[in-house]
């Protein structure tokens, strides 16, 4: 099983010619069944990263390219009258698939944005009365641009609350810029990239992740971390009990990860700022500025509570 995820690791690497790190956490949240949200500036490779992990699996995958005049049927499908039948048959939107990209989610608005809420908490679509499943398995990647680009709607705090992980990129170094051009893998390599396991098979390994052990010390640690965000004097929301359940399980799926059947305190910090950042609503104003001093204010608990030995 672990020499699956080598090979997903390996063959997004392909792809990705940059730091190494936004491939394990993407890859994590999918173990984890989790959302992934990756906010960076444009031409940083969002796209291209999230294409090769939907490439990497043989599964369905598709995309959204959002803009501001889409409508939630737009995603989530709609029911057309058929004049043969004399009936209303329902054409499914791109939202029921295995992997989604839904490009660029913040240009388009809050009403689209949240046709996506009740398929990310409960894999589900409720259209015309009727809940339609979808998956497994099913993991949305939505890409966004910094909200001080023009034309962005700022994503809700329970719209972001649904996305397991918050991602960035960065800038490539010189020398994998310099192979990047070289290479053009999005033109190239990404066109030919092949899958390296089946639907089923990642079905298989979630389900290994939720059979790792989060033992009692662990679960008290996770507790304590998120009670000091909420009594912490410069936020003014701090993690949920939904967040303490996503920081436990995305720390199974690093545990998983590294060949081991329990957590241990590293998994949780790892995960820390990556599963909090964007659920905590500090007092530094805007967005942009909040997950930064989000990140800060993580950085200082995680100094400050006591790991458990």
């Amino acid at each position: 099983m672990h020499e699956l995820i080598e090979r997903l690791r390996e063959n997004i690497g392909r792809v990705h010619l940059g730091d190494g790190g936004p491939i394990d956490r993407l890859i994590c949240c999918l173990l984890a069944r989790g959302h992934a949200l990756i906010e960076d500036v444009p031409g940083v490779g969002k796209t291209v990263l999230a294409s090769a992990l939907a490439r990497s699996i043989d599964s369905e995958f598709r995309r959204i390219q959002l803009t501001p005049d889409m409508l939630p049927a737009d995603i989530l499908g709609v029911s057309v009258y058929n004049r043969d039948t004399h009936a209303f048959e329902f054409r499914p939107g791109p939202v029921f698939t295995n992997l989604l990209l839904a490009d660029e989610i913040n240009r388009t608005t809050p009403r689209t944005q949240s046709a996506l809420l009740e398929a990310m908490s409960e894999a589900s679509v409720s259209v015309d009365g009727q809940v339609r499943r979808l998956g497994p398995p099913f993991m949305v990647i939505a890409t966004q641009n910094p909200y001080e680009f023009e034309g962005t709607y700022l994503l809700p705090e329970n719209q972001l609350d649904r996305f397991l992980m918050r991602l960035t990129l960065g800038y490539p170094s010189a020398e994998e810029e310099q192979r990047l051009l070289e290479l053009r893998p999005s033109e190239t390599v990404l066109q030919e990239l092949g899958p390296v396991m089946t639907g089923d098979q990642m079905v298989e390994l979630q389900e290994h992740v939720d059979r790792v052990e989060v033992s009692e010390p662990i679960r008290a640690y996770i507790v304590e971390l998120a009670r000091q965000t909420r009594e912490h004097a410069d936020v003014q929301v701090g993690l949920s009990p939904r967040g303490a359940l996503a920081l436990a399980q995305a720390s199974r799926a690093t545990a998983f990860m590294a060949g081991r059947e329990f957590a241990i305190p590293e998994d949780v910090l790892d995960n820390l700022v990556a599963v909090a950042g964007h659920r905590i609503i500090t007092t530094a104003f805007g967005t942009g500025s909040g997950w930064q001093a989000a990140a800060a204010i993580l950085e200082e608990l995680s100094e400050r509570v006591a790991s458990p030995v």
